[in-house]
């Protein structure tokens, strides 16, 4: 059950649950991704070969409430970062 932020509040940024719910798992997934790039790029590993985090899609808030991206993701939702994009064409 989501406590924070509100369905409610989140629902007046989304048109409808299900949007919702795609679009904050597509945010948690480049969430997760920046991370774990994030985290190799500051620990190399014995070849000393870095990864770039080139292309990667960074935080967009200085402070989450949640330590887990899905939480993440729609924090970024409900402060109106993170919006669908209705002229992307991109394949699921």
């Amino acid at each position: 059950m989501i406590l924070f932020p509100s369905v409610d509040k989140l629902l007046e940024r989304v048109d409808s649950r299900y949007s919702l719910i795609m679009l904050a798992s597509k945010r948690a997934h480049e969430i997760d991704k920046y991370r774990i790039d994030k985290w190799r790029a500051d620990h190399p590993d014995k070849a000393g070969e870095t990864v770039s985090l080139e292309g990667d899609k960074p935080l967009l808030l200085d402070h989450y409430d949640s330590d887990k991206s899905v939480g993440m993701a729609l924090e970024e939702i409900e402060a109106g970062l993170v919006t669908i994009d209705a002229t992307s064409q991109e394949n699921i």
